[in-house]
Order: structure tokens, then C-alpha cells, then sequence
């Protein structure tokens, strides 16, 4: 194929991703430098449409950024007032008293939020400053230089043929250049991937782990709502299939987040994770909540959770990973929306002193020393032991032991030093043939719904000519080795419903019905051959999240 020719735009720093990270870079590129010129990429139609998170926002992020974000309307409106832990059985609960956690576990001063809605917001911050924002422009490929360094991005690529290749339609896309290209795709974007094999960022470092999680918003009975609360549960339904929780956080208009995450380091290949989700909404305490009520939305994504050891190196030639993109999620706060905003003040920080020193394309180094020595690493590095200690020993040693860890790093110390993670969440996968089926109850179409139907309450769309971006390193695997061995749990580890086997008159044949994807990610991360590629659809496909 010939090469092919495209157009090319020069900037200071390329953005790609209009997330927490993404967004926070370019304000404070802005803040630092007029003039200097910041574009922002984002895949979503708009931006926030593809913005999941649970979410209790620490504003220590946006406090460093905007100081006045209250006086310029920024969207927190509801502070965390009540905090409740719970250890759930099948038909009651034990609350866990608060005095025996870490302050780090406290959520007095936070506010319950929709990140989807502070990123809009963020993103009109932005543009007053003059960052440029694209919406709808998925960003395809990486642009090497001569050096080998990231030179820019391709974006805006529509119209390609079900093959992938380039027809008379096909919009070719542009080429972005900058001084630095900052990826903040969120959690293992496709780019981010790409970067991190290529300069071999993850030398040295403990595989990266991940959960899945799964959210639904509900408005509920006003009487039963109360406004600024905040529920974690552990425990039931999962017991000792696989580590998770859930979350119940009031926001205002008697609407309820209602969330649910599996950790996918389980061994069971039968687990679902969307039907663990729906039991989990039939337990008396929350079923007594949503009795009522009506699901209003739902969508699911992957969550990083190997923290601070499994982060990798954050820098290469011309490039660097903010926020999720590099793992800064705190798993036992279940918090990474700050540490996802200091990365990008600090990445932002960083470019500008490179530029003024009439540097480009080289690594900066300043920006890593950041987050180790800052506040991110300082926040990753006191729970560093909470996520190993719960793969290893299970959910109630964790709980001790990983309390005990927490509260003497938060003295300085550490008796257990840093712990390893061992295998990644694909190898953890063993065979069917060493596990029992697991018996789910069926949907009841009230509290807990089919996939499909959920789905539909992603508003999730792709346009269908055009190439699967859910890409089979070997087709026959399916088939051939997961079937057989690991009863091919695509069929039930994905949240959309997008995997599926089907018997035809030949025999089993794998489906894959991409326009149902949100985005999670999960697929690449848990398939145990890793034949799974999930790279991005055409731009402004996919989920289009209202106030997730």
C-alpha cells in the first residue's frame, strides 16, 4: 500500500484523551504560557461521554489547579456527609466501625460527583484559556520522528473499509506534532499500550493489575434518599471467588450511584462479573433502597489496580503517561481522579520549563521525579500492600493486615516492605475443568436486567461498516483453546454483552458483536491467551455517558 499522505499540524503539546489528566495538563499549560499552543484530543462525541467513575472526588487535585473552582461554578455539590462500611452475608450485614481505619480512609471533605460532568466543566475552563478541543477524533496511531522519539498523533481516520484498508471514502486523518505528546487515555488505552512495549517502560516494575466496574444510576424514593451519603460493602455476593465491593453514594436529586467492582486476578473461569453485579442489587439492604426506584444509566470500565509498584516508567523520548493511562489509582480509597489531575499539572509543568529551555522530543525526567517524590507517589506509596495482601491471602487477613500497613505508612514505615503481585489477570485464569459452573439467578426486570437491556442505557453506538476495532490476533483460539480449556469466558467476563459463542450446524463459532462495546477494556486485559487487541473505533463512537 502506498503511503499515505495526510496533513499536518504543529503544536506545543498534543493531548490525547480529554479526561481529569488530559484536561488538567492543558489548563496548566495555559496558565503557565498563553501563547503556547494545546490541543486536546478526545474519541468521545463530546467530552465526558466517555467518563465513568464511581465517584468521590478529593478536590486536593483541583484545589492545586483552580484554587477558586467553587467561585467559577465548578460542579461539586454534594460533600460527603456520612461514611459507612459494611461486610455483607446473603441475607444481612456487619457494619466495620470507622475508628479503626487510617485518616487516609476518611472521605470528610470530599464530594460525591459525575466526572463526567466536572470534565465538561474542566473542558470550558480550558477553551476560556485557549486550549483548542476535539471531540469525535479517536487518536489511531503514534508518529515516530527520525530518533525514534514520539513526534505527534494521527487522528480523525473515518471511513476506512469492514477490512481496515483505505477506500475511495475514507477520510485519511491528520497529523499532529508536538514538542511533547502527553497520553491520557484512561485505563490501557491502546496508545498508551503501544508506548509502553515499544520503550520497554514496564522493565523493573510488578505487572500491572485491574479491575472491572460496573455502574448503574438510580432515582429513588425521596424518603429513602439521603443526600451526601456514602456505602462501601465487601464480601457477598463474590465470597471467595473473586476480590471486589461495591459502592452507594447520594448525589442530589434523589439520585443514587450504585456500583459494583470485581477484581480480574479470579481464577474462576464460569464467574460473571455483570451477573455478580445484579445479585449483589437483591441483598436486603440494597434491595430495600431501590424498591421504587428506576435505573436511569449504565456503563462499565476497567480500573487500575496494581498502584504504585506497577506503575511504569513515565517517560520516553517526546512523550509521557498521565493518570490512568500509568495506573495512579488508590485501590483501597478507590480514588484516582486526583492523583489523575496533580499528573497533569505536574506533566504540564514540566513541558513548559522544556520549552522554555527550547527543548522537544526528549524524556522528561523532571515530570517523573514529580509524581515518586510529590503527593501522587506519597498517596500510592502508603496502600502499595493493600491490593497483593487481598490476592494472596484473601479478603479478612487483607482487611488486618492491610489496615495495619496502611496506618504504620502512615507513620513512615512499613513492616512489610513492598510486596510483589505475581502473576498478571490473564494468567490468572485456570482451567474450567477445575471449577464448578456457578448458577446465577435469572434477571427479575426490576432490580437487576439482562446485559442487553442495560446496554442499552450506555446510549452506546458504532457505526457498523466499519472495521471490528476488537482485533483477534488469531481467530481460531476462541474455538480451538478457549472453549475447550476455559469454557471461553469472553462470553461472560465482558460488561456489554459483546462476545458470544454460537451454535451453528459446523459446530461453535465466535461472535463478536462490537457495536455493543463501552470501552472497558476488560476483554484485553482478561482473555487468557491474550489474543484479545481492543484499539479505538472510528472518533465519537461508542457509549454516550450522561452523568457518570
Amino acid at each position: 500500500m502506498a503511503e499515505i499522505e495526510r496533513e499536518a499540524m504543529e503544536y506545543d503539546v498534543v493531548i490525547v484523551g480529554a479526561g481529569p489528566a488530559g484536561l488538567s495538563a492543558a489548563i496548566r499549560l495555559k496558565q503557565l504560557d498563553g501563547d503556547l499552543n494545546v490541543v486536546v484530543l478526545e474519541k468521545g462525541s463530546e467530552v465526558g461521554a466517555h467518563i465513568l467513575s464511581g465517584a468521590v472526588l478529593d478536590p486536593c487535585g483541583l484545589d492545586a489547579l483552580i484554587p477558586d473552582w467553587k467561585e467559577k461554578g465548578a460542579p461539586l455539590n454534594t460533600p460527603v456527609n456520612e461514611d459507612k462500611f459494611y461486610m455483607l452475608g446473603e441475607a444481612g450485614q456487619i457494619r466495620i466501625p470507622n475508628f479503626p481505619m487510617p485518616p487516609l480512609m476518611h472521605n470528610h471533605g470530599n464530594y460525591i460527583v459525575s466526572m463526567g460532568n466536572v470534565c465538561r466543566w474542566m473542558a470550558e475552563q480550558a477553551e476560556e484559556l485557549g486550549v483548542e478541543i476535539f471531540p469525535g477524533m479517536a487518536c489511531s496511531e503514534m508518529v515516530y520522528g527520525d530518533n525514534g522519539e514520539v513526534k505527534g498523533v494521527v487522528a480523525g481516520v473515518f471511513g476506512l473499509e469492514a477490512d481496515g484498508s483505505y477506500g475511495p471514502n475514507t477520510e485519511p486523518g491528520m497529523e499532529l506534532h508536538g514538542k511533547y505528546v502527553f497520553l491520557s487515555e484512561g485505563v490501557r488505552g491502546s496508545l498508551s499500550k503501544e508506548v509502553i512495549a515499544k520503550y520497554d517502560l514496564s522493565a523493573g516494575k510488578e505487572v500491572q493489575k485491574y479491575g472491572v466496574g460496573m455502574k448503574e444510576i438510580w432515582e429513588v424514593d425521596p424518603a429513602k434518599h439521603k443526600e451526601g451519603s456514602v456505602t462501601h460493602t465487601m464480601g457477598w455476593p463474590l465470597g471467595s471467588n473473586a476480590g471486589g465491593g461495591s459502592f452507594i453514594y447520594h448525589l442530589e436529586n434523589n439520585q443514587v450511584y450504585v456500583g459494583f467492582v470485581v477484581h480480574l486476578n479470579y481464577k474462576n473461569p464460569h464467574l460473571y462479573p455483570y451477573m455478580e453485579f445484579q445479585r449483589f442489587k437483591h441483598h436486603p439492604m440494597v434491595a430495600e433502597l431501590l424498591k421504587g426506584g428506576k435505573r436511569v444509566a449504565y456503563g462499565a470500565r476497567a480500573i487500575t489496580e496494581g498502584g504504585y509498584q506497577s506503575m511504569p516508567k513515565l517517560v520516553a523520548p517526546g512523550v509521557a503517561l498521565l493518570g490512568c493511562s500509568a495506573g495512579m489509582v488508590n485501590v483501597p480509597r478507590i480514588k484516582g481522579n486526583h492523583n489523575a489531575m496533580l499528573s497533569g499539572k505536574a506533566a504540564a509543568e514540566a513541558a513548559f520549563d522544556a520549552i522554555k529551555a527550547e527543548r522537544s522530543g526528549d524524556e522528561l525526567t523532571a515530570y517523573e521525579a514529580d509524581v515518586h517524590e510529590g503527593a501522587i507517589g506519597k498517596d500510592l506509596k502508603k496502600v502499595r500492600n493493600v491490593k497483593p495482601m487481598w490476592s494472596k491471602w484473601g479478603l479478612m487477613p487483607s482487611l488486618a493486615l492491610g489496615g495495619l500497613d496502611m496506618w504504620t505508612n502512615t507513620l513512615g514505615f512499613s513492616l512489610f516492605g513492598t510486596l510483589g503481585h505475581g502473576k498478571n489477570d490473564a494468567e490468572s485464569t485456570e482451567d474450567a475443568s477445575k471449577h464448578q459452573p456457578i448458577d446465577y439467578p435469572k434477571p427479575d426486570g426490576t432490580l437487576s436486567f439482562d446485559r442487553l437491556t442495560n446496554v442499552s442505557f450506555a446510549a452506546t453506538n458504532h457505526e457498523e461498516s466499519q472495521p471490528c476495532h476488537l482485533r483477534l490476533a488469531d481467530p481460531e483460539i476462541p474455538v480451538k483453546v478457549n472453549l475447550p480449556r476455559f469454557d471461553e469466558p469472553a462470553q461472560r467476563y465482558c460488561p456489554a454483552g459483546v462476545y458470544e459463542m454460537v451454535e451453528d450446524e459446523d459446530g461453535p463459532r465466535f461472535v463478536i458483536n462490537f457495536q455493543n462495546c463501552v470501552h472497558c477494556k476488560t476483554c484485553d486485559i482478561k482473555d487468557p491467551s491474550q489474543n484479545i487487541t481492543w484499539t479505538t473505533p472510528q472518533g465519537g463512537d461508542g457509549p454516550n455517558y450522561p452523568n457518570m
